[in-house]
């Protein structure tokens, strides 16, 4: 199985609920994300997808979070803006992009800081 990921960061505040302690206090993170996909097979090039239209979709979904507070985005009205949720959120728009490619998403982590993360991968055929 051939892996290939990108790594991308943006900037974004949020509140947590029903959690505790500061987090539920607005606040922000410089995140950063990396997207894994992954197949069986390369393509004609050599590939299993040019790293620059990986970015490019990174960077499309970036636009709906970067220097936004997430709590508005009609994805968090009532869910939680976790790392957890954010990593669903990147992987389920990620996926709809590659959906008709020959591969498929692997994971997505999001770093809220350098020592914690949460990976998001689904079990999809």
């Amino acid at each position: 199985m051939y892996e290939v990921t990108i790594k991308k960061t943006f900037s974004a505040a949020h509140t947590l609920t029903d959690i505790g302690g500061k987090c539920e206090e607005l606040h922000g993170h410089n995140f950063t994300v990396e997207v894994s996909v992954a197949s069986r097979e390369l393509n004609e090039e050599g590939l299993i997808l040019d790293f620059r239209t990986l970015k490019g979709w990174t960077e499309e979904i970036f636009e709906e979070l970067d220097h936004k507070l997430l709590n508005d985005i009609p994805y968090f009205k009532n869910t939680n803006p976790s790392s957890e949720n954010i990593a669903r959120f990147i992987y389920d728009r990620i996926y709809e992009k590659a959906k008709s490619q020959k591969f498929k998403v692997s994971r997505v982590t999001v770093w809220e800081s350098e020592d914690a993360r949460a990976s998001y991968e689904a079990v999809r055929e």
